[in-house]
């Protein structure tokens, strides 16, 4: 009598894929400035914590962990050096110790990392669930990032990819595309450097920054809106999210005038047109990052012509990003799964079916879709300031008046019960500087924060004022005090 073969442990859709999380024994992690990217994960996954170095909670959040010892390092200039402090920093490792199984510490995602993140995750135990930094930089080139469009079929609006000597140099070699030019170097974060050219002047105040790249990405410019989807490359294919409004370079919340400052995510928000080819293109793009060895989360920006309809490919972000806390808690994902759980999946060592075309259909059907915002505040002046008080993390309430005022504490936005209250995640807390470009928090509230001219609404402009009055700081001398973390944490 021949023996069976044991059958290899397979889940089978949607179901067994949210039971398989609710028991997960394995610790996972998500390392970062704040946990605002992944907020909520920790409720559908077992065993799941934020290590953060920025403590937005007051120490409320059962499942975030801050090191309370600050210890020498240099200045932070960007998230990886944050998360590399962290993986550093000996109150972290002893945490990782105590949850650790056996020799390995778990697995742990990223918003940004490096190489030296790799080795120092590798050195804790810990498995990275992203694909490897090298390939990340180079397909977050937004050089590189459109030959991947070209290669996928995705339309990209006209342009030119070119080093950039001179201001006659760039008349030259973008000759094809007029004279309204938008000028984007390799790398950047939240708009800037997105640079807008319409003459030598305006070219001589951006000109370093420009001729120093190999090559830059020179676009005629549109008349355009933007907008956002995410969306994730599995072994099934690629799964995606609805299409979002993005808030760009509104000055009451940014000091860039191509900023990311938010989202806005409504059932009829564009066209059927719009949305379907917005998902075709991202699927598209996602099946060839696949052929290009990724797998896992990534987002696309889209701009949307105003003049003649057509949608082109913006940029991408092949990662979470600060869209991630609006696409995981729409009544879509929270109706089947969060988009993050389909990554985190991919790294989980185990089979699994799933309808991708079933799921991505589902996802599109508008009543699927329930209407949220949220607003990236910035420190908008060019000034360093030493914050002496901070508006709480929780879910303030606002009147008739527009005046707004703590009500409670939450660590979620879902706890948001009406237009008239909103969650706030406090970045820049009481001790802290601000300075231009610093993110001061974020704002979530159901319903719209833009009227459908793309123009902030009352209700959002007195959330923002209101958040920026609950800070008391008074402006230092010394600018080199302050502590610079990167244009963003967020995206």
């Amino acid at each position: 009598m021949t023996k069976k073969k044991n059958k290899k442990f397979e889940l089978n859709g949607i179901a067994d894929i949210r039971r398989f999380f609710y028991k997960n024994e394995m610790p996972i992690y998500f390392i970062s400035a704040t946990n605002f990217n992944l907020l909520g994960a920790d409720e559908w996954i077992k065993g799941f914590k934020y290590i953060s170095y920025i403590e937005c909670f007051d120490g409320l959040h059962p499942n975030v962990f801050s090191p309370q010892e600050e210890i020498p390092h240099d200045e932070f200039e960007s998230i990886e050096d944050i998360n590399n402090y962290l993986l550093q920093h000996p109150e972290v490792q002893a945490y990782l110790k105590t949850r650790s199984k056996g020799k390995k510490a778990g697995k742990v995602m990223f918003l940004m990392f490096d190489e030296k993140t790799e080795k120092l995750a590798k050195k804790a135990g810990l498995e990275v669930m992203f694909p490897s930094a090298k390939m990340r930089t180079y397909m977050d080139n937004k050089v590189n990032t459109n030959r991947i469009a070209e290669k996928a079929g995705v339309a990209c609006v006209p342009y030119v990819l070119t080093p950039v000597k001179n201001y006659a140099h760039l008349c030259k070699v973008s000759k094809e595309l007029g004279t309204d030019l938008v000028i984007q170097t390799p790398y950047g974060d939240s708009g800037h450097t997105t640079f807008f050219i319409t003459n030598e002047e305006e070219f001589q105040k951006y000109e370093a920054e420009i001729v120093k790249e190999k090559e830059v990405k020179v676009m005629k410019r549109i008349n355009c809106k933007g907008s956002a989807v995410e969306a994730c490359v599995t072994r099934h294919g690629t799964i995606v999210a609805p299409l979002m409004t993005e808030l760009v370079g509104f000055k009451e919340m940014t000091p860039y005038k191509g900023g990311w400052c938010g989202n806005e995510i409504y059932p009829d928000a564009f066209t059927p047109s719009i949305r379907k080819k917005a998902a075709k293109y991202t699927q598209l793009f996602g099946n060839q990052l696949r052929e290009e060895g990724y797998k896992g989360y990534f987002e696309l920006d889209f701009l949307i012509d105003q003049d003649n309809g057509e949608i082109y490919l913006g940029e991408l972000n092949p990662r979470v990003t600060g869209a991630s806390s609006i696409t995981n808690h729409a009544v879509f994902a929270l109706a089947d799964a969060p988009l993050f759980m389909f990554h985190i999946l991919e790294w989980m060592d185990v089979d699994y079916k799933l309808n991708i075309n079933a799921l991505n259909k589902r996802w599109a059907r508008q009543e699927n879709i329930d209407s949220w915002s949220q607003l990236i505040v910035k420190h908008t002046a060019d000034t360093v300031e030493f914050v002496t008080q901070a508006p709480k993390s929780g879910i303030w309430k606002m009147f008739d008046n527009g005046h707004i005022q703590f009500d409670r504490m939450d660590t979620h936005r879902r706890a948001v019960e009406t237009e008239n209250e909103a969650f706030f995640l406090r970045i820049t807390s009481e001790g802290d500087h601000l300075y231009e470009g610093a993110d001061m928090g974020i704002i979530v509230s159901r319903g719209r924060m833009m009227t459908d001219d793309f123009e902030l609404t009352d209700r959002a402009r007195n959330w923002i004022k209101g958040i920026q009055t609950n800070y008391t700081s008074h402006i230092i001398q010394d600018k080199r005090e302050k502590i610079v973390l990167s244009a963003s944490l967020m995206k």
